[in-house]
């Protein structure tokens, strides 16, 4: 049952970049995408947390909640639409993946966390990974890479590896839904000045309230309630299966295709990805 959840995470987060491009289409930016998928989110999330009676807050918590609300949910949403937008679903998925690799390098800066030989090996095999993609052509059928896909990507692995580094912060005391109900208004207020509004056609509307409903409170919710049932190792693994579902779909919905240097710039992160979270699941079981 545990895998079966995970699994579902990584298909309902695969719809980001696929149901991204269907609001670009019907006329809204990714900023403004990123604000709805923000608002909707907090909605249902303040309503679980509401319900449950997870509402627990701390004034010393506030520095620290506008920093997490601001990078993770406000910098965060926005490079991830944008990094889709210049580069494609399928391209934004896999540069998101880069994320282990910031991860090790914070968690040295911050933790004192000892980078081992394998992290070393992750962490060239992302690095050259990340210069095939940008050599290897964009996702999106007859157009170029540009810079801005790679570094809006990158933006968003680094802002998704803060994830990490704050969510250890938060990890006592604070549920997923209690923690959400806090950081999603403060990442909506720091969105709200950079926004403008374009007028929505109701297939717009669907796009963003699916993007709230299934890929942000239902993945999150699919993969919380995994950990329950399988250790938090393993199911990191099992969730590299975004990617590849964001591939497919992508191909199938939109026509994107990975070039020859830019899926073996893929399969080089993707490896990566799985050494990291190997390593961390046989040092829990020596």
């Amino acid at each position: 049952m545990g895998y079966g959840l995970i699994i579902t995470a990584a298909l309902l987060w695969s719809l980001i970049g696929p149901l991204s491009k269907l609001a670009f289409r019907e006329g809204l930016s990714p900023l403004e995408v990123a604000f709805w998928r923000a608002v909707f989110s907090w909605g249902l999330f303040a309503a679980h947390a509401l319900i449950k009676g997870q509402t627990r807050f701390e004034i010393r918590d506030v520095p620290v909640l506008v920093v997490f609300g601001l990078s993770g949910v406000s910098l965060f949403y926005v490079s991830y639409q944008l990094a889709v937008q210049k580069g494609g679903a399928a391209l934004a998925a896999v540069l998101l993946y880069t994320a282990p690799a910031w991860v090790t390098v914070l968690a040295r800066l911050v933790f004192g966390e000892v980078i081992t030989r394998i992290k070393l090996i992750a962490l060239a095999l992302t690095i050259c990974g990340v210069t095939a993609i940008s050599f290897g052509g964009t996702s999106l059928p007859g157009s170029t890479l540009t810079g801005w896909a790679v570094f809006w990507g990158l933006v968003a692995g680094f802002c998704y590896s803060l994830y990490y580094v704050f969510g250890k912060r938060f990890s006592v005391g604070y549920s997923s839904a209690n923690l959400f109900l806090y950081l999603l208004p403060i990442g909506i207020v720091g969105l709200l000045p950079f926004v403008s509004f374009a007028a929505k056609t109701p297939t717009a509307w669907i796009a963003l309230l699916l993007l709230a409903l299934v890929c942000t409170y239902g993945a999150n919710s699919c993969y919380y309630a995994s950990l329950k049932h399988i250790e938090a190792g393993r199911a990191s693994i099992a969730a590299t299966f975004e990617p590849v579902f964001t591939a497919v779909i992508a191909y199938f919905w939109w026509q994107e295709r990975l070039g020859l240097w830019a899926a073996a710039g893929s399969i080089s992160v993707l490896a990566a990805v799985f050494l990291v979270v190997l390593e961390r699941t046989e040092n829990k079981h020596p």
